[in-house]
């Protein structure tokens, strides 16, 4: 089977590889971590026992800053290593711990690469998150007695249906998986239905609700307040923004702005993709915009002389600060087109009146429990939106109504974390 699996890899390779070759050279991706890629992974305590916790892209890094607090905590013998599969996610996952953690790219799964890659590894545990289960890791791990763990498992309503066409092969991956810890019960019963033993598969809730700050202030916020003087200017966000959005939300801008009082509002755009920075300073200059770049300034000791009405987020890492100064609404991207939202919990649980679009797919729990309590705000197309925002600047009263139910969700779903190490502390025995 490996070997079938190893031909089909090689041949979706070749058929790709036109794409990922104009990534390389356009875009500037998948251009580092090729020995990582090819299994070449070297831990920094190679005689203690291994933890081995994968997560995809930024969204999974996101997802894992608590687990592996507490897991350092309850296992202070085990060295922690973190791997990832996008630039970006090895981008956010090398600034949150490359000090005390390695941190890779994630090994292709052909069987000869993933063999090398545990034989240097030697992990007691590998934790997946959210998903990203691989044939040939998975059997492999099983030949070794290796536990895989899928943590903050989750099998969207659009990845799903893909699932279910392959059973046949999922079937036979997932019955070497050895705990699945569920964000939900609908989920739950997807990983069960896809091959997963059902007394392997327990509902934790969702990890993101505890990496949530709840909180009026985080580090870092201040700095950014005096570079560009925001605390005397009103201002809205639109964060995790994607291809076809910056448009509608500079267009909702301009409109906001002609509203009589609204005169002084100034709007943050953060992308998600840092390939796509100089393409939105574009997109605001030809909206008539002269945008700032924050990039240009963060490491100024410089205050901005007269804020622009439209500040690009630029920068990595920054997001969860411009959502703290918001004293507006936020809206949150990749939602108005199908790309799935982006994490809508962060500005809830800062307190912010949190708006976003009907595609939201990969936090269909959590947009569910928001909306349940009227913990924010869904809209469907560009009118809503700029409905939507100008009552919310307006009548400030239910903006803050909206914004503590909001907060209060998050608080409420809380203490998934602690759920998840008690299961890995009693797999690990």
């Amino acid at each position: 089977m490996k070997y079938i699996l190893d031909c089909a890899y090689v041949l979706a390779v070749v058929l790709i590889s036109p794409r990922l070759l104009y990534r390389m050279f356009v875009h500037k991706r998948y251009r580092e971590g090729w020995a990582q890629r090819l299994g070449r992974i070297t831990r920094r305590f190679p005689d203690k026992k291994c933890i081995w916790i994968h997560a995809v892209s930024v969204g999974e890094v996101n997802a894992t800053p608590t687990l592996i607090r507490r897991l350092q905590e309850e296992l202070p013998d085990y060295e922690i290593i973190i791997s990832t599969t996008t630039d970006t996610g090895y981008a956010r996952a090398r600034n949150r711990y490359e000090k005390d953690h390695v941190v890779f790219y994630y090994p292709f799964d052909l069987s000869w690469i993933v063999r090398r890659a545990l034989d240097r590894i030697r992990p007691s545990i590998i934790l997946l998150m959210e998903l990203e289960v691989w044939p040939n890791l998975a059997a492999q791990a099983a030949q070794r007695e290796i536990p895989i763990a899928i943590v903050n498992g989750r099998l969207s309503d659009r990845s799903y249906p893909r699932y279910r066409l392959i059973r046949f092969l999922t079937r036979r991956m997932f019955r070497h998986v050895s705990l699945v810890l569920a964000q939900t019960e609908e989920y739950a019963r997807r990983f069960r239905y896809l091959g997963c033993p059902a007394q392997r598969v327990r509902v934790t809730s969702s990890l993101k609700y505890d990496t949530a700050q709840i909180t009026d202030r985080i580090d870092g916020t201040d700095e950014l307040a005096r570079q560009l003087q925001i605390d005397q200017h009103r201002l809205w966000v639109a964060g995790g923004t994607g291809p076809g959005e910056e448009s509608i939300v500079l267009d909702a801008h301009k409109r906001l702005r002609s509203v009589p009082g609204m005169e002084d509002l100034h709007l943050v755009i953060v992308p998600r993709k840092p390939e796509r920075f100089d393409e939105v300073a574009g997109l605001i200059e030809k909206a008539g915009f002269s945008p700032l770049r924050y990039s240009r300034i963060k490491t100024s000791e410089q205050a901005v002389d007269g804020l622009p009405e439209v500040i690009l987020g630029d920068t990595m890492g920054d997001l969860r600060k411009f959502y703290c100064l918001a004293t507006g609404p936020v809206f949150v991207g990749r939602s108005l087109i199908p790309m799935g939202g982006s994490d809508m919990m962060e500005p809830a649980a800062l307190g912010k009146c949190t708006i976003f679009g009907p595609y939201t797919f990969n936090f269909k729990q959590t947009v569910e429990a928001l909306l349940a309590e009227n913990g924010a705000i869904k809209v469907h197309n560009e009118e809503e939106l700029f409905q939507t925002l100008s009552q919310c600047l307006t009548q400030k009263e239910f903006a803050e109504q909206v914004a503590a139910h909001g907060r209060e969700v998050i608080q409420k779903n809380q203490g998934a974390t602690e759920r998840t190490v008690q299961a890995i502390v009693d797999l690990l025995g």
